[in-house]
């Protein structure tokens, strides 16, 4: 099933350098709608429950420690083709191969520092936006 909903966190990264104003611009004037945000900040329990479909990769530790590190901003976008078109915007995971224009070619500074999470399908972007919202809040 194909929705028109996808789900995005900004990055500690990201957060940090100041990016949070410019990303959301970027999000909001390639047409997604802001269903759902917050300003929040994971725990490492919660990082790593997040992310525990990587547990057993190698780079799972320091991917949970670098989630944990500070704060993100967490929401859920509308567009229609949300996860697609997303995918797009955001660009390629490591920053050198991102196209021009993307959101990690400006403000990512390497694979894994790469200011930007995005759904790769619509079944994940329902279980990350569970994760961090119940119904009532989303509009």
């Amino acid at each position: 099933m194909t929705t028109n909903r996808t789900f995005t966190m900004i990055k500690p990264d990201a957060v940090a350098n100041g990016h949070i104003g410019a990303i959301i611009n970027d999000i909001t004037k390639a047409g997604f709608k802001i269903i759902a945000m917050k300003y929040t900040q994971l725990s490492p329990e919660k990082a790593g429950e997040f992310y525990a479909v990587h547990k057993e990769r190698p780079f799972y530790n320091d991917l949970v420690s670098f989630m944990s590190s500070g704060p993100i901003v967490a929401a859920i976008l509308e567009k229609d083709n949300a996860i697609e078109e997303f995918r797009k915007l955001i660009g390629s995971t490591n920053p050198a191969e991102a196209a021009e224009g993307t959101i990690r070619q400006k403000y990512a500074k390497s694979i894994d520092a790469n200011a930007i999470h995005g759904s790769d399908s619509d079944e994940n972007a329902q279980i990350e936006g569970d994760f961090f919202f119940a119904a009532d809040e989303r509009f």
